[in-house]
């Protein structure tokens, strides 16, 4: 019965997130920009930068037409959150926990994990953004990150996702752009309490364990990814 009992409890609480989601105070304050170029996120409060994060946008490059896998291009928001509460790495299937949950770079997995971040297009280029099920999402194949690697959605870090989850509301804007992210002005990053992006978002720097790193198998050889089953965005 405990399976049972857990399937249940987790069910009610999305039930129950989706009529609240309803009755909240849209997010007015956060502003999301995504870089195409720059694999690269950063998150704004007001004019004031917060944050810096890679991301992977699609592998088949820009574009909102239905079965095209584009990451599409312009104005959208964050229209419903999914996965609050949830351990991280658990494993969603049609936006519903499953009970699994993926350390990062599971071999031969590629589900979506750790939370979701529903996006609805404001404009005529990315009107199908929501029907196509775009989100920003936590990915377990966070080698990948920093490179195009998606079917169309925006992939991060489970403990990059989860962060972003807790920082911005529904409504909050989200503009995917083509081109290089703007460098926050140093005002801002001074006044955000963050005085410079981090180095591994762009630009990572070696880490210092040359001396006696243990060997990852995961990425040195990593299983096929089963993509046709799992289908992550």
């Amino acid at each position: 019965m405990q399976p049972m009992l857990r399937l249940g409890t987790r069910l009610f609480a999305l039930a129950l997130g989706a009529i609240l989601s309803s009755c909240v105070t849209k997010d007015t304050t956060h502003i999301v920009l995504v870089s195409i170029a720059d694999q690269t996120m950063d998150v704004y409060d007001g004019k004031y930068w917060i944050a810096r994060y890679p991301v992977s946008t699609s592998r088949f490059g820009e574009g909102d037409y239905p079965g095209s896998r584009g990451t599409p291009l312009g104005k959208l928001e964050i229209a419903r959150k999914i996965g609050g509460g949830e351990p991280l790495g658990e494993v969603f299937r049609s936006r519903r926990p499953t009970g699994e949950v993926l350390y990062p770079n599971a071999p031969g997995r590629d589900p979506i994990v750790t939370r979701i971040l529903w996006l609805r297009g404001l404009e005529a280029r990315n009107r199908n953004a929501f029907d196509r099920y775009i989100y920003i999402h936590g990915t377990p194949v966070e080698r990948d990150l920093g490179h195009p690697a998606s079917y169309g959605c925006i992939r991060m870090r489970s403990a990059d996702v989860a962060r972003l989850y807790n920082t911005v509301g529904i409504g909050a804007r989200v503009d995917i752009l083509s081109g290089r992210l703007p460098d926050p002005n140093p005002a801002a990053r001074a006044t955000a309490g963050n005085p410079a992006p981090r180095a591994t978002a762009v630009n990572p720097a070696p880490r210092a364990t040359s001396v006696n790193p243990a060997p990852r198998a995961t990425s040195v050889n990593p299983a096929p990814r089963a993509t046709a089953v799992y289908g992550a965005g």
